[in-house]
Parts: C-alpha cells; structure tokens; sequence
C-alpha cells in the first residue's frame, strides 16, 4: 500500500496570515521577470501611508512514500492582494525588493531542506521548525529592508539594498531547484 502524506505551508509577506483564495492571481518568482503596475491589482488601504504592499508567499509541500522523500517550494507574488498608490519606476524596484528578499529565502529553504535527513518519528516537527525558522528569519530581513530604506525614502540606501538583495540571490542560485 502506498502512503502518501502531504503537507503545504503558506506564508504572507508582510505578516499576515491567511489562506489562499481560489480565484487568487498568483505569480511564480521567475529570474530575470520584474513586476510592473499592472500585476497590482489589489485595492490599496486607505488607511495607510504606504506607496504600495507587495504580498507574497512562501510555501513548502512535501510528500513521502515508500521510495522516499520529496518536496516542492512555492515563492509567489499575489496579484490580488498586491496594491500600490504612488506607481512610480522607483516604488516598484522598491517593492520588487520584497518579491526579490521571498525568494531568496525560498532558496535558503531549500539549502535546508536538501541539508535534512528524514526521520520518520519527528518530520513533522522537524520540517515545521526548519520552515519557521526560515520564516522568521525572512520576516526579519523584510522588516529590515524597510527599517533602512526607510521604505525606499533614502535613496543611497535604497541603492545599497538593490545590490545586497542582488548578491543574496547569487550566493544561493545552487538552490534553485526547488519545483
């Protein structure tokens, strides 16, 4: 009898938690394809001063059978939940940061995952540690981005982030192959 256990995790840039609808229009991180206005079609909040919000997700799906153990790592750029106000070329390289920072650690993800060895009592426990702790480290290099940038305000440090992020995802392009 084949044995078959999957299991998906789903992670929302910034932090917020929900799940994925339908009808939502998801794109999948792709290495030299940039987002422009038009993938935005969220409706922006009012109620904020931000320029634009990039929603993201990073997710992991695994399955085990009998001839072992597989998985498949999402980095995705919500079309729905994305918005932006000021729709300028400098907000958007600002905002294509954030999908930029999701799949660098989607790669770390990977890097982790390829590093794991099964055990069949605690897996379960063992990949929700390694996804959380990828997550949580994602969440603070997010958050930081915005913290020196100022979210985008300061241009020399804006700069600087366009090629941090830049050689965060040639340092991890051996781990790419997470589909």
């Amino acid at each position: 009898m084949k044995k078959i256990i999957s299991y998906l995790l789903l992670l929302l840039i910034p932090a917020v938690s929900f799940t994925q609808e339908s009808a939502e229009e998801l794109v999948d991180w792709k290495d030299g394809q940039r987002l422009v206005w038009s993938d935005y079609k969220g409706k922006p909040d009012q109620n904020t001063d931000a320029a634009a919000l990039t929603a993201t997700y990073l997710g992991i799906e695994y399955v085990i059978t009998e001839k072992g153990f597989t998985w498949k790592i999402q980095c995705r750029f919500s079309k729905t939940r994305s918005w932006g106000k000021s729709k300028t070329d400098y907000i958007l390289q600002h905002e294509q940061g954030h999908f930029d920072i999701a799949e660098i650690f989607a790669r770390k993800l990977n890097k982790k995952m390829k590093a794991y060895k099964f055990e069949g009592n605690s897996f379960k426990k063992d990949l929700k540690r390694i996804y959380d702790g990828v997550t949580t480290e994602k969440e603070k290099f997010q958050n930081k981005y915005d913290r020196e940038t100022d979210h985008s305000r300061k241009k020399e440090e804006q700069v600087k982030w366009v090629k941090k992020i830049e050689d965060e995802l040639k340092e991890y392009q051996s781990y790419t192959d997470y589909n």
